[in-house]
């Protein structure tokens, strides 16, 4: 907590604020989700066999009308927390985030925005699949240090804006 991300998805959840929304920031550290065993049992059975937290984190999803994801790069890639709860979009309630929509927040810490393209081609493809609209993406290349991003106007004004430019948006 504290760090590049957390700091941007906190202004992106004040711009929704300003524009209205109520918010619930859930941090995926703070909870018990396991990875995805590809046994099944979610299509077999309508319940996953791993008892964590991520069947009420699923529900929380269905009933928002806006995501705000964010993850930092970690090695060319989300961070494992990030990639486990993906990955747990497998389970069949995911065929109800048709026409859920998403801001992406992805800061890294290297230069040049292609660092991440491997996390926002992946999360694209799902988004896709899904019929998940990505509203919009607040990337944030070159913060190595654990909340830089405070120390950059535009960024922070950009990140502000697009909470609040989807929310106004929802219609």
């Amino acid at each position: 907590l504290g760090g590049n991300t957390d700091s941007l998805v906190d202004e992106v959840l004040a711009g929704a604020e300003e524009a209205g929304a109520s918010t619930e920031k859930v941090i995926l550290n703070k909870l018990d989700i396991k990875p995805c065993q590809a046994c099944n049992s979610c299509y077999k059975t309508g319940q996953c066999a791993q008892k964590d937290d991520m069947a009420d984190l699923l529900d929380k999803m269905l009933q928002s009308d806006l995501w705000i994801l964010g993850t930092p790069i970690y090695w060319w890639g989300p961070t494992a927390q990030f990639k486990a709860f993906l990955d747990r979009w497998y389970h069949p309630k995911h065929q109800e985030f048709k026409g859920k929509r998403v801001i992406l927040v992805i800061p890294l810490g290297g230069e040049n925005e292609r660092y991440a393209r491997h996390t926002t081609g992946l999360l694209e493809d799902v988004f896709n699949y899904l019929s998940i609209e990505l509203v919009e993406s607040v990337l944030a290349p070159g913060f190595n240090r654990r909340g830089d991003v405070k120390n950059d106007a535009s960024l922070i004004k950009k990140a502000h804006k697009a909470g609040k430019d989807a929310v106004q948006n929802l219609g």
